[in-house]
């Protein structure tokens, strides 16, 4: 299945308008002095993709386990390289639920993703380090914090 992206360049800005193949406008810019930071730049649109593509895969997961989640959200850090091109050496993915939802079946579901179903961390895997772990507060408010797994160019790694 291909996909498709008509990007717009505004040279004088550093600002970009990209048009996805369904029609939608993402735009893009550059920090200052060459953008005016108006739009996220790229690499923090890589890691809201990522964000994005891990939860939908965990939230879909959660809810055929018949897993009632009042509350989720995700939290990613990205360390870049000091040199250019500054890619990504290490990220960090924590997922945050509260819910009638049991430890494993959120364990599981986040391990699904980050081996089996998200292309955005089959991707960025092959070039670095991701570490994924939840904290999950249940319905009776006992919290739940647990590393699922690190997945990155030496392969997967569950914990």
């Amino acid at each position: 299945m291909a996909m498709s992206i008509l990007a717009v360049i505004d040279p004088a800005r550093s600002r970009v308008e990209a048009r996805t193949s369904s029609g939608r406008v993402v735009g893009l810019d550059g920090d200052p002095p060459e953008g005016d930071g108006a739009a996220p730049g790229p690499k923090e649109t890589l890691l809201a993709a990522l964000a994005g593509c891990t939860s939908m895969d965990v939230a879909s997961i959660l809810r055929k386990k018949r897993q009632v989640a009042d509350a989720y959200e995700i939290a990613v850090e990205g360390d870049s390289a000091d040199e250019h091109p500054r890619v990504f050496t290490a990220i960090r993915i924590e997922h945050r639920v509260r819910g009638r939802v049991v430890p494993e079946a959120l364990r599981r579901s986040i391990e699904l993703s980050a081996k089996q179903y998200c292309p955005i961390i089959a991707m960025l895997s092959a070039v670095t380090t991701i570490e994924h772990r939840y904290r999950l507060t249940d319905d009776d408010g006992a919290e739940h914090e647990a590393l699922v797994a690190v997945t990155g160019p030496k392969g997967t790694r569950v914990a």
